[in-house]
């Protein structure tokens, strides 16, 4: 079987409970090289997701995955349920418990306390994470052993709602939330700083990704439905097209001689546009994502997509 054009856009995993991103970017990269699209084509995910978490997992092939950084900074939304009364040092179902509490909180003091955790807020991230200290990761120092100690981070929550709650009368053993954050927010942390404010301890037992940047869980694939591409499924069932990862921008339509340009990295002058950052365009093809300032365009990342040249 002759060898594919490397294809290029987003696929949006469910990512199923237990299954790390590094597994679903080589579940992507197995299923591509089955279907006959070889070997070499560039994957990667737009921003990692626990494996007790589930959900929206942007994994991009080929030319999106320039864009990877983007869905790094996106804002992101997510359920989660704390359950109340011990914490873990995983700050989930993964970890031991490391500290209890006999208190449990009311209705009416977890409805108190959202107000106080909406907004511009500072966040310690969990000790089992991925962020590095001294060039090494946060997670593997903890696992090791080693005390953990992480800077408190400046994160914004946008939104901050309960959903439903779990008790006997007005002593609630668990409560599931929503929580639109900006990027670098911790879910396990605001869990642990909620349950702490309450004057008790929580541990997330469910974590669920309903959005990431543009993308939401109605434009997710099963990992059954990815596996259905290996086995001959057209791609085109489950890729969106770069652009997708694009649309909290404007498009900029170039002419043919204006695309030129841009394809080889020279400065558009006299562009009457309002400044800021567009993906330009050539005809519907992406061709770049492009800086305007003071009617001058320069190129951030060019796309070197199929059909773009005259």
């Amino acid at each position: 079987m002759s060898q594919l054009a490397p294809p290029s856009g987003w696929i949006i995993l469910d990512k199923p409970l237990g299954l790390g991103s590094t597994q679903g970017v080589a579940a992507v990269k197995r299923n591509l090289r089955e279907a006959g699209y070889g070997k070499k084509v560039r994957v990667g995910h737009g921003g990692t997701l626990d494996p007790l978490a589930t959900g929206v997992l942007p994994i991009a092939v080929g030319e999106a995955t320039k864009l990877t950084g983007r869905m790094l900074d996106a804002a992101k939304i997510y359920d989660f349920t704390i359950a109340f009364g011990a914490e873990t040092d995983t700050l989930d179902l993964e970890g031991k418990v490391i500290a209890e509490s006999a208190l449990r909180p009311s209705q009416a003091a977890l409805e108190a306390a959202i107000p106080r955790f909406t907004g511009p807020i500072a966040q310690v991230p969990p000790a089992y994470s991925a962020l590095k200290v001294d060039g090494e990761r946060a997670y593997d120092l903890a696992r090791a052993g080693e005390e953990v100690v992480l800077a408190s981070r400046a994160v914004t929550i946008h939104a901050l709602e309960v959903l439903s709650t779990e008790g006997e009368g007005e002593v609630l053993t668990s409560a599931t939330l929503r929580a639109h954050v900006s990027k670098g927010t911790y879910i396990r942390s605001l869990a642990r700083d909620i349950s702490l404010a309450l004057g008790t301890r929580g541990t997330v037992t469910m974590l669920r990704r309903l959005k990431a940047g543009p993308f939401a869980l109605e434009q997710a694939i099963s990992l059954d439905n990815l596996n259905e591409v290996g086995k001959g499924r057209p791609l085109e069932n489950v890729i969106l097209p770069l652009e997708a990862g694009l649309v909290d921008i404007p498009a900029l339509t170039l002419s043919p001689e204006q695309a030129r340009a841009v394809q080889q990295g020279r400065i558009l002058t006299g562009l009457a546009f309002q400044d800021g950052l567009y993906w330009a365009r050539k005809g519907t093809v992406p061709i770049a994502l492009v800086q305007l300032s003071d009617g001058n365009l320069t190129v951030e990342r060019g796309f070197n997509l199929p059909d773009v040249a005259e």
